[in-house]
């Protein structure tokens, strides 16, 4: 029979959570998550140890563009907004409205990026602030960078879930994968809010 159940008969009221292995999944997630917090908070403490480490370079304060960063900001709080209603849509057991939602966290995700690679270039290209050029720059592409790649990595994981369960509908199998990629774009996002306060903020405002 496998792992799918009658969704003509609904879903528990939390299928995330539903199943021993659901649960396993967030005991998991939370060992992960615990990782990920560590590694962010090393790469926070380098960056504010050497953002006065201009060298020749250019200053935070002369190349941050605050309304360039206000709308990748506002890209990635609405994204998480968006993989709410998909999870809410999901305990709703309405597969289509938990697909489309997730779909537009991916195109909101994927603007993010975007604007993030175009800001690079014209830190690189129109400011002359290579990855070399200071401690600064180091420290700022590394750390604005290691979270783009969490982006990316956030992004891939809700689009191979979309692709494989496509035609599948809400399970108990399925649901805590989905829930768990979700918790896990809210806590890129949240990581961001930090980037953005202690990076762009802090930096402009000297």
């Amino acid at each position: 029979m496998g792992h799918a159940v009658d969704t003509s008969k609904g879903l528990p009221p939390h299928p995330e959570r539903a199943t021993l292995e659901g649960k396993n999944k967030f005991l998991g997630f939370w060992f992960f998550l615990g990782g990920e917090t560590v590694l962010f908070a090393t790469f926070f403490g380098t960056y504010l140890g050497l953002r006065n480490g201009v060298a020749d370079g250019p200053t935070p304060a002369e190349i941050f563009q605050l309304p360039l960063v206000f709308i990748m900001t506002m890209l990635l709080l609405t994204s998480s907004l968006t993989s709410v209603l998909a999870m809410y849509a999901m305990k709703k057991n309405n597969f289509k409205a938990m697909v489309a939602w997730l779909w537009v966290t991916v195109l909101l995700g994927i603007g993010f990026l975007g604007m993030e690679i175009y800001e690079f270039y014209e830190y690189s290209v129109h400011y002359g602030l290579g990855y070399t050029t200071s401690a600064f720059a180091s420290s700022f592409y590394t750390l604005v960078g290691l979270h783009g790649a969490h982006v990316v990595f956030g992004l891939s994981w809700i689009v191979c879930l979309l692709i494989r369960y496509r035609r599948s509908g809400i399970t108990l199998t399925n649901a805590p994968k989905f829930y768990v990629a979700s918790l896990y774009w809210h806590f890129i996002d949240v990581v961001w809010v930090f980037i953005f306060t202690v990076v762009y903020l802090m930096g402009i405002g000297g």
